[in-house]
């Protein structure tokens, strides 16, 4: 039996975006915390608090985008004809994020509030944008022979406008978690206050993107709800209600700094396994299976020789980033 090149392939990509939303996540989600800080002694210790590592983080982003290209190159042609206008403002928010983080720590005190907001729209443009492309790609991209066969704007809609919200939700109880790890004073008390609020609305969001999704297509709906998938998936919404009881009591315990973002990452990703589950095997919902939207073998086997040599690479240089930068930021201390 054959190496399963595709099925691999579809794996690191998977991996990586998980990757890419979990790394980028919560310092976006610091961008989108700012108006909720107004203090600027606190502002700058939030930004410390990622300044280390920030733009490491982003190398999942290109992995995925790369992988893709290669890997599933009628993907990458259809999702960036499709979703190229949420796509390009994504890049432009990170761009203006990027950007803020540069200059905040250098700009005059004049000049500081401007890039606060610079800081907060990037945040918010890119988080904002990445959840439209989600909920665009959730509801379905049309496909004719192998080309792109909607209109310009099929992106905006309802659903993947509400997803924006979502995303922007779950990327902002990222950012909260993560400074309880990274903070002290009032500043963490005012995270810990935040968590339960955000831990709420994010619950709301994924109770409505479950009934909302299943209701809008029907394949979704027979994939969770006929025999015996009920029950084989059931564990799914079971351990976001644990895991989401875990972290409403340990959001506020004085004693627990690294199990609240923890327990968000665990809820993070069984949202993207709940997602998952549901287009499973298609790349390009509703119809495309990643084996339909693959590359020759030659490709994959050739791109995955690289593959297996950056990732353990990317994965130990980021480890170790955060590990030379561990423990609560010293206020006294520059990082940047």
């Amino acid at each position: 039996m054959g190496i399963d090149l595709p099925l691999i392939w579809f794996i690191i990509i998977v991996f990586s975006i998980m990757m890419y939303v979990v790394m980028d996540g919560f310092d976006l989600g610091i961008g989108l915390l700012y108006p909720m800080v107004r203090d600027d002694h606190d502002r700058d210790v939030m930004m410390n608090t990622v300044a280390p590592v920030w733009d490491g983080n982003e190398t999942w982003l290109v992995m995925g985008g790369a992988g893709l290209f290669g890997a599933f190159p009628l993907a990458y042609s259809v999702i960036l004809d499709a979703l190229a206008i949420p796509l390009t403002m994504m890049l432009i928010g990170l761009i203006f994020r990027g950007v803020a983080f540069e200059f905040r720590f250098k700009a005059t005190v004049s000049h500081r509030p401007f890039w606060d907001l610079s800081f907060i729209g990037g945040s918010l443009l890119a988080t904002f944008s990445q959840g439209i492309v989600l909920g665009a790609f959730l509801d379905g991209i049309p496909v004719e022979g192998r080309v792109w066969a909607g209109s310009v704007f099929d992106w905006i809609s309802p659903f993947s406008l509400f997803c924006g919200v979502g995303l922007t939700i779950a990327y902002a109880l990222l950012g909260c978690s993560w400074l309880i790890i990274k903070t002290e004073g009032d500043l963490l008390q005012t995270m810990r206050k935040l968590a339960r609020p955000l831990l709420i609305a994010l619950l709301v969001v994924m109770g409505i993107v479950s009934i909302w999704t299943p209701l809008s297509h029907q394949a979704i709906s027979d994939r969770w709800f006929t025999q015996p998938n009920l029950w084989f998936f059931l564990p799914v919404p079971v351990l976001v209600v644990l895991v989401s009881l875990a972290l409403w009591r340990s959001a506020w315990n004085e004693t627990l700094h690294y199990t609240p973002f923890i327990l968000t990452l665990a809820l993070v990703f069984l949202g993207f396994s709940g997602l998952g589950i549901s287009i499973w095997p298609n790349l390009i919902p509703p119809d495309i299976s990643f084996r339909a939207a693959s590359s020759p073998p030659q490709s994959q086997g050739f791109m995955l020789v690289g593959a297996l040599l950056i990732i353990p690479l990317i994965l130990v240089y980021t480890f170790w980033s955060y590990y030379v930068f561990r423990g609560k930021i010293n206020p006294d201390h520059g990082y940047h």
